[in-house]
């Protein structure tokens, strides 16, 4: 997999505004009957699911549809304006509350930890796409939404709220790049993981037995298993952070509250 293959915000912006926020500029139906803007990005996604990114093109799209290529451009520009319109449907969240868990601040962050890991197991082909400048839509918005009512009380400023925000998804992409690409490195190889650490045991056997590495070949045997949750151990230790923060700042405040004015002279 090619990291950035593709970059949100490469077709043209305005168009791409006008059809995620049905500005009343969106194209006319076209002579097919059923052929909606809607269904050509359910099948975007689909092929891209499927066959990964490189897969989607326009004429990909129509022959997934039925129809001809040039049917597809009555709704959508391009290819640049369709990945913008995939990566805000696959973000279109659940009307339920109980999506960000039930609690604290907190409890928000770690639920939404996981359904980001969960989000990119399901479309692997979003670790292709370079978001770093992404076109805002409203399943985009309607997510930082709720995801910011719940985590307001914390008490931060503004710009440490999403922060906040954009520590976990760095943090969640980076976890997800890694199990996709090692089930890739499977796949490809034909190697499972145990066989593929196998092959190299009686170097690594050599070189621990060498005493040139003294610490590793002091460490367990199930240092390096895969028994242990490191998605969830490194979320809870990002959240124990936050939580110093938030109680540092909350302390800080309660002390500038009860602060006895000085008489004046």
């Amino acid at each position: 997999m090619a990291s950035g293959t593709e970059s949100s915000g490469s077709g043209d912006i305005g168009r791409t505004l006008d059809l995620l926020w049905d500005t009343g500029r969106r194209p006319s139906r076209g002579p097919r009957p059923g052929l909606t803007l809607e269904r050509i990005v359910e099948v975007a996604v689909e092929v891209a699911d499927r066959d990964g990114l490189g897969a989607v093109s326009m004429r990909r799209i129509a022959t997934e549809l039925g129809t001809g290529t040039m049917s597809l451009y009555r709704y959508v520009p391009g290819k640049g304006e369709l990945i913008d319109l995939m990566l805000d449907r696959v973000q279109r969240t659940s009307q339920e509350p109980g999506d960000l868990g039930d609690g604290d601040w907190r409890s928000a962050l770690e639920a939404l930890g996981r359904a980001t890991l969960a989000l990119y197991r399901r479309h692997t082909w979003l670790l292709e796409v370079n978001q770093s400048r992404p076109v805002l839509g409203p399943s985009t918005l309607d997510g930082m939404e709720k995801v910011l009512t719940r985590i307001k009380p914390m008490g931060l400023t503004d710009p440490e709220l999403v922060s906040a925000i954009i520590m976990i998804d760095g943090y969640v992409v980076g976890a997800a790049r890694t199990q996709v690409h090692g089930e890739e490195a499977e796949r490809s190889s034909g190697l499972t993981d145990a066989q593929f650490w196998q092959a190299q045991e009686p170097v690594l056997v050599k070189a621990m037995t060498s005493g040139r590495y003294p610490v590793l070949a002091s460490l367990t045997e199930d240092a390096f298993g895969t028994g242990f949750d490191h998605f969830e151990f490194g979320l809870q230790r990002i959240l124990d952070g936050l939580e110093v923060l938030v109680a540092a700042r909350r302390a800080a405040d309660g002390s500038a509250g009860s602060a006895t004015p000085e008489e004046p002279s």
